[in-house]
């Protein structure tokens, strides 16, 4: 899954494999709300490289979609900060629990 992409704080988002820098394309749905993880479908170079057809996941998705590349680390030997550290893609505090859901929102 060399297409998946992690939200990079810096540049955009990054590929977890080879760390290839990319962006959501201007006419993408998502390129105004940035997701915290995606998987795309193709790249088109221009000044920067822009993602197209783009779809947000959950990471936690990886390891049940594709165990061949993806397993849940082991906690004790994770770090305490990776301990307290909660993903929740497309949070809206005013919003219900599910309410993130994309089969929810209107873009």
């Amino acid at each position: 899954l060399c297409m998946l992409q992690k939200k990079d704080p810096q540049e955009g988002y990054k590929t977890l494999v080879e760390g290839q820098p990319a962006y959501i394309h201007p006419s993408s749905a998502l390129f105004n709300h940035q997701p915290d993880w995606l998987i795309f479908h193709n790249l088109v170079l221009t000044s920067k490289e822009y993602m197209r057809e783009n779809l947000v996941i959950e990471p936690k998705w990886l390891c049940d979609l594709a165990p061949r590349f993806y397993k849940k680390a082991d906690p004790i030997r994770l770090s305490k900060r990776k301990r307290r550290e909660k993903i929740e893609p497309l949070y809206d505090r005013y919003a219900e629990p599910n309410s993130w859901r994309l089969s929810r929102r209107r873009y």
